[in-house]
């Protein structure tokens, strides 16, 4: 009687096991208490490169979160305009090199997505422009990066297989692969 494999289809799901949030969650969490100054919450967060506080009252439990973006809307709030007009009115007309970030970190629409994955996980930043010949193309985002991430698992992803850097040549692991057979055809088979 020959010897019956597992094989791994295409077209059955299969998953990896669940990874828990713990294994992977940044510690110890920096918070904020509530009764803190929002000038008190934008030093922390620049001090520690950092862009969702969590805020605590004076037990310790979690009653809110304070973000980068919350407090960019806080300043273009109207009655914080209104109170501000004057400085609100030179701030709106400096050029925007004067407040820009130069040096900018970009691919090329050829990059790989796990190499764009890994350049703004380490660079800490949230979207990158895509540029052809200097000219940007698009942008890709941390959204579109778990979108590109969720597909390949969807489509048959099931395992992680160390991918070099070009740079360092460090492992890394962001190099998703498929299942390996033996038997021609199989998703991951030697004939391709």
């Amino acid at each position: 009687m020959p010897e019956r494999r597992n094989v791994i289809r295409r077209d059955e799901a299969t998953w990896p096991k669940p990874v828990p949030v713990k294994d992977w969650m940044t510690r110890p969490a920096v918070t904020i208490r509530d009764d803190a100054s929002v000038r008190a919450a934008i030093e922390v967060m620049q001090a520690r490169k950092i862009r969702h506080l969590p805020v605590v009252n004076t037990q310790g439990r979690l009653v809110g979160i304070v973000t980068d973006r919350d407090l960019r809307q806080m300043l273009f709030d109207p009655a914080v305009q209104e109170q501000l007009q004057e400085a609100v009115a030179r701030i709106a007309e400096r050029p925007i090199r004067e407040t820009m970030t130069w040096g900018v970190v970009a691919v090329t629409p050829e990059s790989g997505i796990r190499q764009a994955a890994r350049i703004m996980y380490e660079q800490k930043i949230g979207a990158v422009p895509v540029i052809e010949g200097g000219r940007v193309v698009g942008m890709l985002t941390e959204r579109d990066v778990l979108r590109a991430f969720a597909a390949m698992v969807r489509e048959g992803a099931t395992g992680v297989q160390p991918l070099e850097a070009a740079s360092t040549g460090e492992p890394y692991e962001y190099g998703f692969t498929e299942q390996l057979s033996d038997e021609p055809g199989a998703a991951g088979g030697s004939e391709r």
